[in-house]
């Protein structure tokens, strides 16, 4: 039987390049720019170079990860993410302290927003994460 598997997370956003940018940077990623030929094709086909920037794509170099895609939409974000990513500061384990506050230092350098602290627990397990925003609202947690 065949399964499903993750080919793209898609953003709708107002600034694909910027998001691209933001978000590559977040996760080591590659932000990439269309090749020549591709480029001469499709403003051979009809784009203009305003429509070319409506889409911008950012890809894991170890090709492990999901690929990132932002295609340009009309309309603002209005409401909280339905769905959101959560960003491990020290991945295979719980962060230090000092580990979380660095890699959201990190993030907010790159132009993210911290939203807020989430201390707590569920259950017998402690919970510590901060909820941030990326460059155009869109909700995501450090943990």
């Amino acid at each position: 039987m065949t399964t499903s598997k993750i080919g793209n997370l898609t953003f709708d956003c107002a600034d694909p390049d910027r998001m691209a940018t933001f978000w590559a940077a977040a996760f080591g990623y590659t932000k990439l720019a269309y090749p020549d030929e591709m480029r001469r094709e499709l403003l051979a086909s009809g784009l203009t170079e305003d429509q070319l920037g409506d889409r911008a794509v950012a890809e894991d170099p170890d090709g492990a990860g999901p690929r990132l895609f932002f295609q340009r939409v009309p309309e603002s974000k209005s409401a909280k993410n339905r769905l959101h990513l959560d960003l491990s500061a020290a991945p295979g384990r719980r962060p230090t302290a000092e580990e979380l506050d660095t890699e959201v230092e990190r993030l907010v350098a790159l132009g993210a927003a911290r939203v807020h602290d989430h201390v707590g627990a569920w259950g017998p397990w402690p919970e510590h994460h901060v909820v941030m925003a990326d460059p155009e609202g869109n909700e995501f947690c450090v943990q």
